[in-house]
C-alpha cells in the first residue's frame, strides 16, 4: 500500500507540492525499473499535515543581483557541479528578465506561506503566462456552500501582474462533499456561480458583487473525488466530468476584463503511478471529454518519492510515461492534446532520512543553501532519473538530499518543449533565484 499523501495546502515550510501530492507507489514496475540503483546507493550510503487556516504572510521585498549573462551563458548549466559553484552562483541572474528562454505558456503558482512568491511573480512576469496564488476553498457545511479564501486577495498585486500581461488565475480546491454539488442541481449551480462570480460578476445568490478582475481559475478536485470513490463509479464520474465542463462554459461565456479574452479554467491532475491506468487516474478519455471546454490541463509530475521510500522528485522516464499515457497516440485524444498540458515542475526539494526509520520531508532553496554551506556536501547526478543528489551525516544520521539544480531542469524544460506542452511551477517562492533564468 503507498504511503499516505502529504496535505501540500497546509504544510510547513517548506511547503511540499500543489494539490494533494501524490505518495509514490508500493511496487509499481516502473518504480523499480527507475529507482533500483538509487535504492541501491541509498541502501549503500546508508506532509506533512497541518491544521488551522493559513494567510499570506508579509512580503519581503526581494532585491535581485544581475549579472549581463545568463545561467547558459555563464557555462552553469551541467552535471558536473559543485555546491561552491551554487553557493557562488545562485542569487545571481540575467539582468535580460524580459527574455524568455522557454516559449510556451508558464504556469506559476505562489503560496500564502511562503511570501517571496509573490515578489517573484513581479519580478519575473514576462516569463510567467499564467500565475495562480493558492488561495481559495469551496467547502460544504451540509447543504451550505462556501467559497473561503477571500481575505488573500491583493488588488495591487493583482493588478500589478495583469499590466505586465501576465494572467491571474487563483486555485480553488473543491472541498464541498460531492454529492451535494454533484446530486443536487440547485447545489451544482450554485457551485459554479460562487466561483465564477468571484472572478466577473454578480453573485446572484448572495446579492454582492465578488468581482476580483481574475482571468480565470485553476480548480482542484480530482484527488477529493478519488478519496470519496467517485471515479469508481461511472455514473458519478460522468457526472463530476460534468460539472468541470459545465463550470469551464461558464468562464469561457464571460470575458476577461484585463485580457479581452474569455476567462479560463485550468484543471489540475495527477501523474499515472503505475504502468497501467487505475480508476483513481486521470486518462486519455477524461481529458478527450473536457479538452474543448478547458484551457489546460496542471500535471503534477513531481513528489514521485517520498519518506518511506527515498528518491528523484520527477524521474524523466515517469515524466515521459505520463505524457505517453496522456496523449494515447493511436487511442483516444491527438498527441495535440499534449500541448495543453502543463508539465509539473518542482522548484522545491526533499530531504530524506535513509536510517533510524524513514522520516524527512519537503526543503525550499533557503534549505538546501543553509545544507551546501554547513556539510559542503558531493553532488552527484543520477542517470536514470536525470536529477542531483547528494548524501550527509548528521548526529549519526545519513540523509539523502533531491533538489532541481539548473541541468535538471532544462532536461525537464527540453522534454516539455519536445511535446509542445507548457510548464506549471510548484511553486516560485521555494526555488533559487537562478532558476528563472532557464524560463
Amino acid at each position: 500500500m503507498p504511503p499516505r499523501r502529504r496535505d501540500r495546502r497546509r504544510p510547513r515550510d517548506p511547503s511540499p507540492p500543489p494539490s494533494d501530492a501524490r505518495a509514490p507507489p508500493s511496487a509499481s514496475g516502473i518504480r523499480l525499473t527507475l529507482l533500483a540503483p538509487v535504492v541501491v546507493l541509498v541502501l549503500v550510503l546508508a506532509a506533512l499535515g497541518f491544521s488551522g487556516r493559513l494567510s499570506r504572510s508579509p512580503p519581503h521585498p526581494q532585491t535581485l543581483q544581475t549579472t549581463a549573462h545568463s545561467v547558459y551563458e555563464r557555462g552553469l548549466v551541467k552535471r558536473d557541479v559543485s555546491s561552491l559553484e551554487i553557493l557562488t552562483e545562485h542569487t545571481r541572474v540575467s539582468e535580460k528578465r524580459s527574455q524568455r528562454q522557454f516559449p510556451n505558456p508558464v504556469l506559476a503558482y505562489v503560496t500564502p506561506w511562503n511570501s517571496k512568491g509573490y515578489d517573484m511573480a513581479k519580478l519575473f512576469s514576462a516569463k510567467l503566462t499564467h500565475i495562480s496564488p493558492v488561495w481559495y476553498d469551496l467547502k460544504s457545511d451540509r447543504n451550505v456552500l462556501v467559497l473561503e479564501g477571500e481575505h488573500n486577495f491583493d488588488a495591487t498585486w493583482v493588478s500589478e501582474l495583469q499590466s505586465n500581461g501576465s494572467l491571474v488565475v487563483p486555485r480553488v480546491v473543491l472541498e464541498a462533499f460531492p454529492p451535494v454539488i454533484l446530486l443536487q442541481k440547485m447545489q451544482k449551480a450554485k457551485a459554479i456561480d460562487l466561483i465564477v462570480s468571484e472572478c466577473s460578476q454578480f453573485d446572484i445568490w448572495l446579492s454582492v458583487n465578488r468581482d476580483k478582475g481574475y482571468d480565470g481559475i485553476v480548480l482542484e478536485s480530482w484527488s477529493r473525488w478519488a478519496v470519496y470513490g467517485v471515479l469508481d463509479d461511472p455514473e458519478q464520474r460522468y457526472m463530476a466530468l460534468q460539472f468541470v465542463k459545465q463550470l469551464g462554459e461558464a468562464l469561457h461565456s464571460i470575458s476577461s476584463k484585463s485580457s479581452n479574452r474569455h476567462l479560463e479554467l485550468i484543471y489540475v491532475i495527477p501523474a499515472p503511478r503505475m504502468q497501467e491506468l487505475s480508476n483513481q487516474d486521470f486518462g486519455p478519455e477524461d481529458l478527450l471529454q473536457l479538452a474543448d471546454s478547458l484551457d489546460g490541463f496542471s500535471l503534477m509530475t513531481y513528489d514521485f518519492s517520498g519518506p518511506q521510500n527515498p528518491g528523484p522528485s520527477a524521474p524523466l522516464k515517469w515524466v515521459q510515461h505520463s505524457l505517453t499515457l496522456l496523449s494515447a497516440e493511436g487511442s483516444s485524444p491527438s498527441r495535440n492534446h499534449s500541448r495543453m498540458i502543463f508539465l509539473g515542475i518542482n522548484f522545491y526539494g526533499n530531504d530524506f532520512l535513509l536510517s533510524r526509520g524513514s522520516g524527512g520531508g519537503a526543503i525550499t532553496g533557503r534549505d538546501f543553501v543553509r545544507l551546501l554551506e554547513k556539510y559542503k556536501p558531493s553532488l552527484q547526478w543520477d542517470e536514470k532519473s536525470l536529477e542531483h543528489f547528494f548524501i550527509y551525516s548528521h548526529e549519526g544520521v545519513r540523509h539523502a538530499v533531491f533538489f532541481p539544480t539548473l541541468m535538471s531542469l532544462s532536461v525537464r524544460l527540453d522534454e516539455a518543449r519536445s511535446w509542445g506542452a507548457g510548464l506549471s511551477i510548484w511553486e516560485i517562492g521555494q526555488g533559487l533565484d537562478y532558476f528563472f533564468d532557464v524560463l
